[in-house]
């Protein structure tokens, strides 16, 4: 474990003048803090801030940075405040220690719902500080090298995150070589196997062409000595996730792979990334479509770098970067190497660095989280970051030269909704490079994007299907969400009028006010179309206006029944009788409610017979008025059949399955019971809407409906319905016979 005068040491390599009182007292306070608490490698817990404040060394971080390092599970894991914080090290420091602090006590149903409020907290917290992000990403870096430790069933899940949230944020913010390490470390645990065997071919690969390698290098550097530029070359193999992705994404095996191996060229200037480039293409032949220059045109992270394929030296496929030194240094770095924190007056706390928002990766960063953090729920913020967070891109412009950076395989819709929000939901059309092109096409660099608007346009939903970007999709789902809003809050309404009306009460707009913050709505409307869509029950709604309403169903009192007889609560209007059963009377103190006394032969020899074994009807059903059996199924309960069904025959053979069951239906019971229904109907238009009309006429229901072609000129229906009982069921029968383009209709059993 490192010592306190060696951090220091490493901080004053690179900043002399470092604040040796800061990162003394902040060391001597978390050591203190995390007293004897341990990591699950068994490590002091002390370690791990110790290990994030060393790697923050590495890349040259300030010493406040340095000590927001030390300080960042204080108030988290131990007994720290924020306030305690703010007076020893003041409130800068306070305010960058709360912003790593997750939230614990959030009153949230799902875990991705949890874990998309902590990444927008922590995102909030990095727009207003970037070192945030550092602290951040160090953490979790440490954290993914010790992940061997963690228990194995979260060892997946923080892989999965550390692939999908923080490798790529890393990758954005510039910083390649901790997204290339945590991308590498998240692999190795998501898919082992195809980790080792990568790793294996990689270095199997290496050994074969090391001589290739060592010949091309020296063949650069020769070119470059013949014209007198001062030139570094370097060979880089890709990193195994990198292989494996490229494998997947273009179904490539790993001998078609023409770039694992490529080579790095720095310089001092600009000018000489050009010149250099000219003596290479002069040379070698370039590979056609493999040139891209990042110089003109950096990337929305400051990436800076000329890209080209050229076939080299013994007609070898071989990948160049040229860029110069100070390039190289924000590639590795990112905004970490940017000169973000300058000096301000000396202040003794840390607070003498004021970050600068000049670096694009940063406004990017900000531009996200504004378009992201307002109106949406916790579930969408954390998909449409995901989606922010890839950086493959294309490069398109405005009809009046604005460059506009998209994700690769955006659409002109994407287009449209970075431009603006307001052009994306009035685009009904998109010209390419001057041609009318289907708003699907995927745009390619270099494309000059003009989008043909309309007023009366609202975005169909479909779109969101289509585009690529957060933005747009959040947007589009905004929008499809307020055009629909209407028709599901009238919707809301009736069925909400309806389920205060069975509970006797009345339903007015107005009640709704109060009772807002228990629903998890914002106003009345929102309330209504919730229980549109289905997302908010009626019975959560009368509940919360009425708190003492309970939906009870008003049943007549028990009738005194003959000795044997029982009823499950799950089988509404039915009464069951084990045959055979003892004739004693049940003995009961009248008006005590003493349970049944069940004498040896009154006992019912049917394990879990306690209320609520589960009862389910036959296919074709059974309705009041029909005589109806019950027979028993060993661990799946009791299917009723009416007596009729010929599939009864099958257990004509095991008479101790059989269950006496009759009706116990009194007025007040609303319940309809299942039948089915065939109906041979004319194939022609509205034969079926004729059928609907006269179920739904006669107060029935269609539960589900299929349809075979029997002949050219007519179709069968099988309908399963829920009707009242028998007389209600014949009566719809006949009716259904009397229209025209009915040929039959009866009854199916078995």
């Amino acid at each position: 474990m490192m010592r306190q005068y060696e951090l220091v040491e490493r901080v004053q390599r690179y900043k002399p003048d470092v604040n040796e009182a800061l990162l003394n007292k902040a060391y001597v306070y978390a050591m203190q803090k995390h007293g004897h608490q341990r990591r699950a490698s068994g490590d002091p817990y002390f370690s791990h801030p110790l290990e994030v404040a060393a790697i923050l060394t590495d890349m040259h971080l300030d010493e406040a940075t340095i000590a927001v390092a030390l300080l960042h599970d204080t108030i988290e894991d131990t007994s720290a405040t924020r306030a305690e914080i703010d007076e020893l090290f003041g409130p800068d420091i306070g305010k960058l220690v709360e912003g790593l602090t997750k939230l614990k006590r959030l009153d949230l149903v799902s875990k991705k719902a949890h874990q998309a409020e902590n990444l927008r907290k922590l995102l909030l917290a990095i727009s207003e500080d970037v070192r945030v992000l550092l602290v951040k990403l160090a953490d979790r870096l440490h954290n993914m090298r010790t992940l061997d430790h963690v228990p194995e069933h979260k060892r997946l899940r923080i892989a999965e995150e550390t692939m999908d949230i923080y490798a790529p944020l890393a990758g954005r913010m510039g910083m390649q070589d901790m997204r290339e390490e945590l991308e590498e470390l998240a692999f190795r645990h998501i898919n082992p196997e195809a980790f080792r065997a990568v790793t294996e071919r990689l270095a199997e690969f290496f050994e074969r062409n090391r001589g290739v390698i060592k010949a091309i290098e020296e063949a650069l550097s020769h070119l470059f000595a013949e014209h007198h530029i001062e030139a570094t070359v370097k060979s880089r193999q890709k990193k195994p996730w990198s292989v494996f992705r490229k494998m997947e994404t273009k179904a490539l095996s790993f001998e078609q792979l023409s770039d694992i191996f490529g080579f790095r060229v720095l310089v001092d200037s600009v000018g000489d990334c050009y010149r250099a480039l000219g003596f290479i293409h002069a040379t070698w032949s370039m590979v056609p479509g493999r040139f891209k220059d990042y110089i003109s045109t950096p990337k929305q992270n400051d990436y800076r770098s000329i890209h080209t394929t050229i076939v080299g030296p013994s007609r070898q496929r071989v990948e160049l970067q040229i860029r110069t030194f100070e390039m190289h240094r924000i590639a590795e770095y990112g905004v970490a190497a940017h000169s973000i924190y300058k000096d301000f007056g000396g202040r003794v706390n840390g607070a003498d660095h004021r970050i600068s928002r000049d670096t694009n990766a940063y406004a990017w960063l900000r531009r996200t989280i504004e378009a992201l953090s307002e109106g949406d729920t916790p579930e969408d913020f954390l998909e449409n970051t995901k989606l922010e967070l890839f950086q493959d891109q294309v490069f398109c412009f405005t009809p009046k030269g604005r460059l506009i950076a998209l994700p690769r395989g955006a659409t002109p819709i994407d287009f449209a909704y970075a431009v603006h929000t307001e052009v994306g939901d009035t685009c009904v059309g998109a010209k390419v490079n001057g041609r009318i092109m289907p708003l699907m096409t995927e745009l390619k660099n270099g494309d000059e994007v003009e989008i043909i608007r309309s007023k009366a346009q609202v975005p169909p939903a479909a779109w969101e299907s289509v585009v690529v970007t957060g933005k747009a999709r959040a947007a589009i789902r905004r929008a499809t969400r307020n055009a629909i809003r209407k028709q599901y809050s009238g919707l809301g309404a009736r069925i909400l009028e309806r389920a205060f009306e069975r509970a006797s009460k009345s339903f007015s707009r107005d009640a709704l006010k109060p009772v807002l913050h228990r629903l998890g709505r914002q106003d009345i409307e929102d309330v209504l179309a919730a229980v549109g869509r289905g997302e908010l029950s009626s019975q959560d709604v009368v509940r919360a206006v009425f708190p003492d309403y309970k939906d009870e169903r008003v049943t007549q009192m028990p009738k005194e029944r003959e000795e044997g007889w029982f009823n499950l609560r799950n089988a509404a209007g039915m009464l069951f009788q084990i045959p055979g059963r003892s004739s004693r009377k049940a003995k009961r103190a009248k008006g005590s409610g003493a349970p049944v006394e069940k004498t040896q032969g009154g006992a019912l020899p049917i394990r879990g017979v306690s209320g609520d074994l589960p009862v389910s009807f036959a296919p074709e059903g059974a309705v009041p008025g029909d005589r109806i059996v019950g027979i028993l199924h060993p661990g799946s309960g009791i299917t009723i059949y009416p007596i009729q069904s010929p599939a009864l025959t099958a257990f004509d053979d095991q008479p101790e399955r059989w269950i006496d069951v009759r009706w116990d239906i009194d007025e007040h019971m609303k319940e309809r019971f299942p039948v089915r229904m065939s109906v041979t109907a004319i194939n022609e238009p509205g034969s079926l809407a004729e059928i609907a009309q006269v179920i739904a006429s006669n107060d029935a229901n269609i539960h589900t409906l299929a349809m075979e072609r029997t002949a050219p000129d007519f179709t069968e229906m099988l309908f399963d319905l829920e009707v009242w009982d028998l007389k209600h069921l014949n009566r719809l029968v006949s009716q259904l016979k009397e229209i025209s383009s009915v040929s039959d209709a009866h009854r199916v059993n078995g």
